[in-house]
C-alpha cells in the first residue's frame, strides 16, 4: 500500500471529493482522504492523505492557509462571490489608502459569520440545501484569525488581496465584510490558495501530472511519506523488538537504536536527506523543501516552542525500514510507549536502515 501525502493542485471545475475520486482510480487504492474543501470555482493547494497517511487528515486541516483572492467592490451577491445572485451594486468611492486601512482592520482575532451557501448544519441540513430553497436562517458568529491581509494590487473597483488565516475561515465572507466595512459592498471574484501549512503551490502537481508519473511507474517523486510529516529523531528497532513494535507495545531501550543520517537510504537506494529532500546522483528533483531551507521542510505541526512531549518523540522504524509510527519516552533513551502509529506491513514507502 501506498502511505503518504500528495500536494495536489486543484484546478477550477473539481471539487474535493472530485479530487479524491480521480486519485482512487490513479492509484488503484481505496483509502484516500483531502484535507480541507476547495469551492468548485477555487483551485490551489490541496494536500491529499493516502493509506495511512489518512490520520493525518485532522492535523492537516488545523494548519494556517493562504489565499490570494480578487475582490471586487461594489456588487453584493447572495453567496458573497461572484456566481451568485446580484442583491445590489453600488458606485465605488473610496480610495486605495482607504482600503488599505480597512484591510488592517481586519487582522488579528474576528468573528466570522458564515454564509449562507455552505456545507456548515444547522439541525441536520447543510446551509446551502437551505439557502437553495430561499431561505436564512441564523448563524452563530465563529471565532477566526486573520494573521496577514496584504494588498497585492489595486485597480479599483477590483483588488488582489493576499489572506494568511486560521482554518475555518471563509475568504468570500471576508471579501464581503470588507465591502460593507467600506459601504459599496463586495464580493469575491476568483480565490487561489497558495499554501496549507508547509505545502505551498510551487511544488503543487495536477492531476494529469500525478497520473503521468504513476503511469511511468514514478509515483515516489510526489508522494510524501508519513514520516517525513513530522520533525521528530529518527529509530530503528532491533529484530527481536520488531514484533513489539508491530503490535504497539512499548519498546525497551535495548530494544531500538537512534539512526544517524548517514544511514538512511530510500528503498531505491538514493540518499535520504533530513532536509525534507530527496535527491537522485543525476540532480533530478523528487522532492525539495520550496526554499532549499534545511530548517523546513514538509513537517506537521512545526513550531520553534515544541512542547515537553513533543522533545521526547521519535520517529519508530522497525529492522526492516517500515515505519511505525510516533513514540515518545518518559526520559532520554529510556522505554518508548506509541503515541500514533502508521505501521503497515505493506508499506511500499519503506527506507533502507
Amino acid at each position: 500500500m501506498k502511505n503518504g501525502v500528495i500536494n495536489i493542485y486543484k484546478e477550477k471545475g473539481y471539487t474535493s471529493f472530485d479530487v479524491v475520486a480521480k486519485l482512487r482510480g490513479i492509484l488503484h487504492q481505496r483509502k484516500i482522504g483531502h484535507t480541507g474543501t476547495l469551492d468548485p470555482d477555487a483551485e490551489g493547494v490541496l494536500p491529499v492523505c493516502v493509506g495511512k497517511a489518512t490520520g493525518l487528515v485532522e492535523l492537516l486541516t488545523d494548519e494556517t492557509k493562504t489565499y490570494e483572492a480578487v475582490l471586487l467592490l461594489g456588487r453584493d451577491t447572495d453567496t458573497q462571490d461572484i456566481s451568485g445572485e446580484v442583491l445590489s451594486e453600488h458606485a465605488v468611492t473610496c480610495e486605495e489608502e482607504d482600503l488599505e486601512n480597512c484591510l488592517k482592520s481586519f487582522e488579528g482575532a474576528q468573528m466570522q459569520i458564515p454564509p449562507m451557501y455552505s456545507a456548515l448544519k444547522v439541525n441536520g441540513r447543510k446551509l446551502y440545501e437551505i439557502a437553495r430553497e430561499g431561505k436564512t436562517v441564523e448563524r452563530k458568529a465563529r471565532p477566526v484569525h486573520f494573521y496577514e491581509i496584504r494588498l497585492l494590487s489595486c485597480n479599483l473597483p477590483r483588488a488582489v488581496i493576499r489572506v494568511t488565516c486560521s482554518k475555518g475561515t471563509y475568504i468570500r465572507t471576508l471579501c464581503h465584510d470588507i465591502g460593507e466595512k467600506l459601504g459599496c459592498g463586495g464580493c469575491m471574484e476568483a480565490l487561489t490558495r497558495v499554501r496549507v501549512g508547509q505545502f505551498h503551490i510551487e511544488d503543487s502537481l495536477r492531476l494529469s501530472e500525478v497520473a503521468r508519473l504513476t503511469g511511468e511507474g514514478r509515483w515516489k517523486d510526489f508522494l510524501i511519506p508519513v514520516y517525513r510529516l513530522f520533525d521528530y529523531p529518527l529509530v530503528r528497532t532491533s529484530v527481536e523488538a520488531d514484533r513489539l513494535a508491530h503490535n504497539g507495545n512499548r519498546i525497551p531501550e535495548e530494544g531500538y537504536r537512534v539512526i544517524q543520517d548517514r544511514d538512511l537510504v530510500s528503498e531505491d537506494g538514493v540518499r535520504v536527506i533530513e532536509d525534507g529532500s530527496r535527491v537522485s546522483d543525476d540532480g533530478h528533483y523528487v522532492i525539495q523543501d520550496r526554499d532549499g531551507d534545511p530548517e523546513a521542510g514538509f513537517h506537521v505541526g512545526r513550531s520553534a516552542g515544541q512542547s515537553a512531549e513533543e522533545k521526547r518523540r521519535v520517529r519508530l522504524f522497525d529492522s526492516e525500514g517500515v515505519f511505525i509510527g510516533i513514540y515518545e519516552s518518559a526520559t532520554p533513551g529510556g522505554l518508548l510507549k506509541p503515541v500514533r502509529m502508521f505501521y503497515d506491513p505493506d508499506d511500499e514507502c519503506r527506507v533502507k536502515i
